[in-house]
């Protein structure tokens, strides 16, 4: 039974998924920080406050706490730009490349292998 368990977490594709994972949180907050602290920043020097969620209307004896909302909306429309025009565009970019025949490899920085690398090892 341990036999089994050890090829089972030894498998490529496992360690791989935890790999992704790790990668994943760690990327992830690093987007989080680069809305919150700079493009949500930026939006409160522009509109006067980071964030809407003081923005509220009285409903018989409840609040309807509609700044919060938009806030959690202008932060996801951020978060998937972000990730569009660093991540999904630049790798777009690059395959529409590859699909040509022209050689990549030789013209890109540390950053750009290791995003190619980190594909190939997703596609594994």
């Amino acid at each position: 039974m341990l036999k089994g368990f050890k090829d089972f977490i030894m498998r490529g594709n496992v360690v791989d998924l935890a790999v992704a994972v790790v990668i994943g949180a760690a990327f992830g907050a690093v987007v989080n920080s680069f809305v919150k602290d700079i493009l949500m920043a930026i939006i409160g020097a522009i509109f006067g406050k980071p964030n809407f969620n003081s923005l509220t209307f009285g409903l018989g004896d409840g609040e309807v706490r509609y700044g919060a909302f938009l806030t959690e909306l202008v932060t996801f429309l951020l978060i998937a730009a972000a990730i569009y025009f660093v991540v999904v565009a630049p790798m777009n970019y690059l395959a529409e490349r590859r699909r040509r025949g022209q050689a990549v490899e030789e013209e890109l920085s540390n950053e750009e292998k290791m995003v190619i690398l980190l594909e190939r090892i997703a596609q594994k």
